[in-house]
């Protein structure tokens, strides 16, 4: 073992990451948190949109808020707009790097031990301990520790050399910045031709920046070229040959989420909003439910994957079942064609659906099932149903 041992390595200074790092570093346990970018943050591939329950359960400084976003415009297949406002802001529009350094300053600060340009090879579970092999700087690495917790985002051949299978199936998120004047909302295209069973969107930031997506499963790059250009013919972009970022987003849930000395938690294990490929806030709450269950297991030195497996109990119960919901009601809306898209706006829209949903008392910008209950509960006054069994009888379901 190298002589750099640590109670826990943390592998990744993302927000899940850094979260689990600093609830094990005020417990008092030697945390380091190896990160294969240079800094937290860099160029990642987020639009940076949290519910005000996430942002302010993070427990940091609102310096990273670009907008509040109390509104939302919505496009049909054909154009067609709807727009849905509440009183109070339901989420906040961040930097994501501000976001992140912000994050793991607060687990520096309580101890944690960050390592950057440090790009995780390879991890071995031994008797002893855990092996983390590692590239930084250009040589090899070799730290040991207690226990491992991968926090790395969608690494699939990672998880599955060490035994804890692999997702897979999964979305691809590509996203640009972009310079528009006028936007004020975010703007949300549910368009099949440029993002088939899925969504494109423009999100405002401050100073007439921009950011513009496409989330979907195949050709998402080449998809939001399309959508620069949809943009730029309409004459609300200047350029249309923005850099552009993309990312998988795992669309399932990792059969093992934990083993000898090791937990997995966000992206990594499949913590992820399906209906939106959103991962901070689950990725935040398993990281905290990781947290939780290594400091015990630390105390008692019962580090075997018996004893880890109340992890990924815990987790599936707290967010498990919005994850299999979410994937649910994307696989449904991935097979409706363009028409029935269409038909389910104007159900939306023509009788306040959408807003009646958003002024219930059962919506939540982060639990989509209380979202789907209370859609069920006013489609009795609305014309959903009616929509809804139009698209059944019609056999695209």
């Amino acid at each position: 073992m190298s002589n750099l041992f640590y109670d826990v390595i943390v592998v990744g200074a993302g927000p899940a990451g850094s979260w689990a790092a600093w609830e094990l570093a005020s417990l008092g346990y030697r945390v380091a948190v190896l990160e294969q970018k240079t800094a937290p943050g860099m160029d990642v591939c987020c639009t940076g949109v949290v519910s005000t329950q996430c942002f302010d359960s993070f427990g940091i400084t609102p310096g990273p808020i670009l907008t509040r976003a109390n509104s939302a415009s919505f496009f049909s297949p054909s154009g067609r707009r709807f727009r849905v406002e509440s009183e109070d802001p339901q989420a906040y529009v961040v930097d994501r790097a501000s976001f992140d350094r912000e994050v793991a300053g607060k687990a520096s600060a309580s101890g944690a031990t960050y390592f950057f340009s440090s790009r995780v090879t390879d991890i071995a579970i031994g008797d002893e301990g855990a092996r983390v092999e590692m590239l930084c700087g250009g040589s090899g690495e070799v730290f040991g520790a207690r226990a491992v917790l991968l926090a790395s985002g969608y690494r699939p051949r990672l998880t599955e050399k060490l035994g804890l299978g692999r997702i897979g199936r999964f979305l691809t998120g590509a996203q640009a910045e972009i310079e528009v004047d006028g936007i004020s909302e975010a703007e949300i295209y549910l368009t099949q031709h440029l993002a088939p069973g899925s969504f494109a969107w423009l999100v405002p930031g401050p100073e007439n920046r921009t950011l513009a997506g496409v989330l979907a499963r195949h050709d998402a790059r080449s998809l939001l070229k399309h959508f620069l250009l949809d943009q730029f013919r309409r004459g609300r972009i200047a350029d249309p040959g923005k850099q552009i970022r993309q990312k998988p987003i795992p669309l399932g849930i990792l059969p093992y989420t934990y083993g000898d000395r090791i937990l997995v938690a966000g992206d990594a294990a499949g913590q992820v909003k399906p209906t939106t490929g959103g991962g901070i806030y689950f990725g935040h709450l398993g990281a905290g439910i990781a947290a939780r269950v290594l400091g015990q297991a630390l105390r008692s030195d019962n580090l075997a994957s018996a004893n880890l497996s109340r992890y990924q109990q815990q987790w599936r119960q707290k967010i498990g079942r919005e994850i299999r919901l979410g994937y649910w009601a994307r696989q449904v809306y991935a097979r409706l064609s363009a028409r029935h898209v269409e038909r389910l706006c104007g159900a939306l829209d023509s009788g306040g659906l959408a807003q009646a949903v958003l002024d219930s008392p059962e919506f939540s910008f982060d639990w989509h099932s209380r979202l789907l209950l209370a859609g069920s509960k006013y489609a009795l006054a609305y014309p959903w149903r009616k929509a809804w069994r139009t698209v059944s009888r019609e056999g695209d379901l």
